[in-house]
């Protein structure tokens, strides 16, 4: 069995459920549903065309009735918890399994939230927590939310005074966004906003307050506004706004660092801070700095943090290993798996371009790999298996690629090689395929000169050079390697290049400090645009020379985090090629 969210329309009750008559009887459920939501998980299992429910029916019409209360309110029913039943799952224990683990659970938000904030303290994970009480993670997280919600919003809600929906939108909000709410909600004259209009009060205004902005409002070129009613300010002009806010963070961020913090890490414009999935840890013990960016310009930093999985392991590694502190683990390499497949396969294709040229160093690369063996001395041909179509195509269109399948036809045709597909002149495989033998190859090589012969043994060494190996990072530099004059930056790189940080240095490279700083919160996807500006004229003051570091000879990264592959690779070996 698994645990999902399954739409209503995806539903349908079934004559096989237990329960024939009153199912459609839930004015006794509907308050506790129409409050807290739907807690115990329905049972379900598939059928052609949806779910049926195999349990929980009443729970599925009190959710469909709130569903049509919805539609005419303008809101919305999220989906409902099922556990989908796989053959050979017993219907009748899991239901008394879900029965006992619910029986333990408080009914009431706020003691729901203390309970599972009880045991997240000792330890326990969000899954631990779901498991025990036998609800779903995504319960456990919204129940967790109510931790940053204002003391007096949370007194009165339990008073009743304050609706589970505007409960759950206040989640969201900062403490200013509350604090300014709550002086609504307690004003005689003022009308604090509920429901939808409360959602779009909190992220779907224009206006920025002055009060938000981090920088010299003197600095500000357009017109500030002023409420006529009340004492708050705003900005008219949000696009200049941000450009001078996110300078003003991307110069805190540089405090933070130039202050000894291992880390800033910088949230999309929106993205909700969830203080449960942290730890808070000193900067001594590798704490980093959290930056959180609401839509109308509010920027809070969270101080001294670390993920609770980054916490929990650091923990483990300093009681497995006495006092000593040890270094965390980065939370994640500057570049994904693809990435830099990506980047091994280009700079691969490069190098063993090179090593056409350089016959004497090619001999001596087979000889040594002939003596000590390697990854592919079978002997095979390097597959330059890629990850994805994308990088394939790409592979394919860089110049030295081209160049180097034009030397192995030439060859095959020298060689008087009958093959339909010259895709690789060694095989893949060990056996040699339709019927070719290695002592006629042995004959027809005796014909040639030695020049030719070693012409088709540098060739033979090259195809044979393995792909993100160290050696041909070590070859890149004793070759003197220029990868822009065989690539350029395209679109297969900025679709693999995910990292923001790294990123936004890129920015720098191409557009220059103040534009990066200008749009250090902006996405990725305004960032990248800004780099393809410079690249094709657009931005007159851009460099449209401009490579990435990736791809520079030896590689370079653009943050402190490492996991980049090749750069180890090459810390490793540097030495033997000096």
């Amino acid at each position: 069995m698994r645990l999902d969210h399954i739409e209503l329309k995806d539903l349908k009750t079934t004559n096989l459920n237990v329960r024939k008559r009153g199912a459609k009887n839930v004015d006794d459920i509907l308050p506790s549903i129409r409050s807290l939501g739907v807690l115990q998980p329905l049972l379900v299992r598939p059928n052609c065309e949806a779910f049926e429910i195999v349990a929980g029916q009443r729970r599925y019409y009190a959710a469909t009735k709130l569903a049509e209360e919805a539609i005419e309110t303008g809101g919305t029913v999220d989906p409902l918890p099922c556990i989908i039943m796989e053959d050979g799952d017993d219907a009748k224990a899991i239901e008394a399994s879900l029965a006992e683990n619910i029986a333990r659970l408080p009914m009431d938000e706020i003691d729901q939230y203390k309970a599972f904030s009880a045991l997240v303290k000792q330890g326990r994970s969000v899954e631990d927590v779901a498991a025990h009480f036998g609800v779903t993670e995504r319960l456990v997280k919204q129940r967790l939310a109510i931790a940053n919600l204002y003391q007096p919003i949370l007194t009165a809600y339990r008073k009743d005074d304050i609706g589970a929906d505007t409960i759950r939108a206040l989640t969201l909000a900062t403490k200013r966004q509350q604090k300014a709410w709550w002086q609504l909600f307690i004003s005689e004259d003022d009308y604090a906003p509920r429901g939808r209009a409360l959602k779009a009060w909190l992220f779907g205004g224009a206006d920025i307050p002055v009060a938000n902005a981090l920088f010299d409002v003197d600095g500000y070129g357009g017109n500030i506004i002023s409420d006529l009613f009340g004492k708050e300010r705003y900005f008219d002009d949000a696009i200049q706004f941000w450009a001078l806010q996110n300078t003003a963070v991307a110069e805190a961020r540089d405090r933070y660092l130039d202050d000894g913090w291992s880390e800033v890490v910088l949230f999309e414009v929106g993205e909700h801070w969830s203080s449960w999935e942290y730890s808070k840890i000193t900067k001594s013990k590798g704490g980093k700095v959290y930056v959180t960016i609401a839509h109308d310009g509010e920027v809070t930093f969270h101080e001294g943090y670390l993920t609770s999985k980054e916490a929990a392991k650091r923990e483990k590694a300093r009681v497995d290993g006495g006092e000593a502190e040890v270094e965390p683990t980065p939370s994640r390499p500057e570049l994904t798996k693809a990435m830099q497949n990506y980047l091994d396969l280009h700079r691969h294709a490069v190098v063993r371009e090179k090593l056409l040229s350089q016959t004497d160093i090619a001999l001596r690369v087979g000889l040594a790999q002939m003596i000590a063996g390697s990854s592919l001395w079978d002997i095979r041909a390097e597959k330059q298996k890629a990850n994805t179509e994308a990088i394939q195509e790409s592979v394919a269109s860089n110049k030295a690629e081209t160049r180097f399948a034009e030397e192995r036809w030439e060859i095959v045709e020298l060689l008087g090689l009958k093959l339909d597909d010259a895709l690789t002149l060694v095989p893949t495989q060990r056996s040699w395929a339709d019927g070719l033998c290695p002592y006629a190859i042995f004959a027809k090589l005796r014909e040639f000169d030695n020049e030719t012969v070693m012409r088709i043994y540098t060739f033979v060494v090259a195809e044979t050079l393995p792909s993100g190996d160290a050696l041909v990072e070590g070859l890149g530099g004793l070759l003197s390697v220029d990868m822009a004059e065989n690539w350029s930056p395209e679109e297969a790189f900025f679709d693999l290049l995910r990292d923001k940080e790294a990123i936004n240095a890129c920015v720098k490279e191409a557009a220059g400090k103040a534009t990066a700083d200008a749009h250090v919160s902006s996405t990725a996807k305004v960032q990248k645009k800004i780099i393809r500006d410079c690249l094709d004229g657009t931005r007159s003051n851009g460099n449209n020379d401009w490579h990435p570091r990736y791809m520079t000879v030896p590689m370079k990264g653009y943050t402190k985090r490492g996991g980049i592959e090749a750069i180890e690779r090459f810390s490793v070996v540097k030495k033997h090629f000096a």
